[in-house]
């Protein structure tokens, strides 16, 4: 029987020491694992029969630590684990809060793991048995020897012009109003650094893609969420009043990670709302190209006619994200100065790759490469539905089914936290990404992101086979009740 939730033995002075120290092995050994909450101080000094300034004191060893985090308002949550006993000096608990937030969801590390026998739901990856390899050797062998220096040499810090001229022909715009990025994560750090004051509001989807979400947070932005499966434009219009945000970050196609796309009626009240209120939209649009059935309805971009929305996109959804290539569309002006931004960090960038993606391009080979992807990520979508849909009731588990995208976004009526269910699924082989990644701030969660589309459909049914047999596992109580009665 653990002592954890019964008084600690010693004296007054020691108690919060003993108290801090069960807590630490507990998260140690993963009783207590990132993302639980912990008691409320005033209840686990009721239930200890101890003074509320003793565990006080061992929360607050436990935060100098870096192990937990305190939110006004919302609890305190265990945000990483201990250091290794042998580390001379304890950096973990002098980190940032940011730094914390991703301490915290180092669970995501591991989705991508390369154990074969681990089935990943987690990481949003195409189908890469589909890429054309045979196609891009051959344009990459014959760029080596024909324009060996213009490919190994030093390319421009915007990009290779064949790359930026592809990308401006497919959207209609200038060569100069494209800046090549290393993927949507690059573009969002230039992007955060070049428009984002500390203290500055950002209005974005909630739950939504939380690598944003950090990116905005480390340079100073106050995060404000807006319902990204509801997506009511009176709400939108509600938070512009109420905070006046520096600009609007959404993803109105195949969202990442609900999969709803906003109809065109939507995208012109988003539009109109941006442009009478004088709020730049960066639009994130990794998914566009990965409809099953009619195309999304125009993006943002090529509704606007003032010039207020900034477009995002990647090629690591539509080919493979080891290609490290994104782009962003947007004024001249503005590309000029993420231009600059950028070269503080990287002057000049690769060409190789630039070369040949701009090459695919132009042939067609890329569009015809989205509409063979179409098909197979429609088949694995269908076999994820119809497996999840035999193997676990719609009462226990529930989604609805994306008409396009990587994902499906499902919610669990009861029992534990997703991100408690990630570590039981985990020792049954699979893993997923569980909600509490996808909200701007670290909080429990019953929601939880399973990619099938970088998942052959063998590996589904196996996968969501394991699923089950984590779901059917003893069920688990809260995990501080799990250590209350070891």
């Amino acid at each position: 029987m653990s002592t954890l939730w019964t008084r600690p033995d010693g004296s007054s002075s020691s108690l919060y020491l003993r108290l801090q120290s069960n807590l630490e092995k507990a998260i140690r050994d993963g009783e207590l694992s990132q993302g639980s909450k912990l008691p409320a101080e005033r209840e686990l000094a009721e239930q200890l029969q101890i003074s509320r300034t003793t565990v006080t004191n061992a929360y607050r060893e436990l935060e100098a630590k870096g192990l937990v985090r305190g939110y006004v308002g919302r609890g305190t949550y265990v945000c990483a684990l201990p250091e290794p006993s042998n580390v001379p000096f304890a950096w973990r608990g002098k980190m940032s809060a940011v730094s914390l937030r991703l301490s915290a969801e180092s669970l995501i590390v591991n989705l991508s793991s390369g154990d074969p026998n681990l089935i990943s739901f987690g990481v949003g990856c195409p189908a890469l048995e589909c890429f054309p390899t045979d196609e891009y050797c051959r344009l990459q062998n014959s760029i080596l020897r024909n324009r060996s220096v213009e490919a190994l040499g030093a390319g421009p810090v915007a990009g290779q012009p064949i790359l930026r001229d592809a990308i401006a022909k497919e959207h209609s715009v200038c060569t100069r109003q494209v800046l090549v990025v290393a993927g949507s994560q690059e573009g969002l750090d230039l992007l955060a650094r070049c428009l984002i004051d500390p203290g500055d509001h950002v209005i974005v989807d909630q739950p939504g893609y939380f690598v944003g979400f950090r990116t905005f947070q480390a340079a100073g932005a106050r995060l404000v969420g807006w319902n990204a499966a509801r997506a009511d434009v009176d709400e939108l219009e509600h938070l512009i009043l109420r905070y006046r945000p520096k600009f609007i970050c959404t993803t109105p196609t195949f969202h990442n990670p609900t999969g709803r796309t906003l109809s065109l009626s939507q995208r012109k009240d988003v539009i109109e709302l941006a442009t009478r209120y004088r709020i730049p939209v960066i639009e994130d649009e990794p998914y566009r190209q990965m409809y099953f059935d009619a195309p999304p309805p125009p993006s943002l971009h090529e509704l606007d006619e003032r010039g207020v929305v900034i477009h995002l996109s990647t090629f690591s959804k539509v080919l493979a994200p080891g290609l490290r290539l994104g782009y962003i569309v947007a004024p001249e002006n503005v590309v000029d100065l993420l231009a600059l931004a950028k070269q503080r960090s990287v002057w000049l960038t690769a060409g190789l790759e630039q070369l040949v993606l701009g090459e695919m391009m132009l042939s067609g080979m890329v569009s015809h490469h989205a509409q063979k992807l179409r098909q197979e990520h429609r088949v694995r979508r269908d076999a994820m539905v119809q497996a999840l849909r035999r193997a676990i009731s719609k009462a226990r588990l529930n989604f609805s089914v994306p008409s396009g995208g990587m994902f499906l976004w499902c919610r669990m009526s009861d029992g534990p936290t997703a991100a408690e269910l990630n570590r039981r699924a985990t020792a049954q082989g699979v893993v997923f990404a569980p909600g509490e990644l996808f909200y701007p701030e670290i909080s429990e969660s019953r929601e939880l992101r399973l990619c099938f589309a970088g998942t052959p459909v063998s590996k589904i049914e196996e996968g969501v086979e394991r699923l089950r047999r984590a779901f059917e596992a003893q069920t688990a109580s809260e995990p501080l009740a799990t250590i209350a009665n070891a």
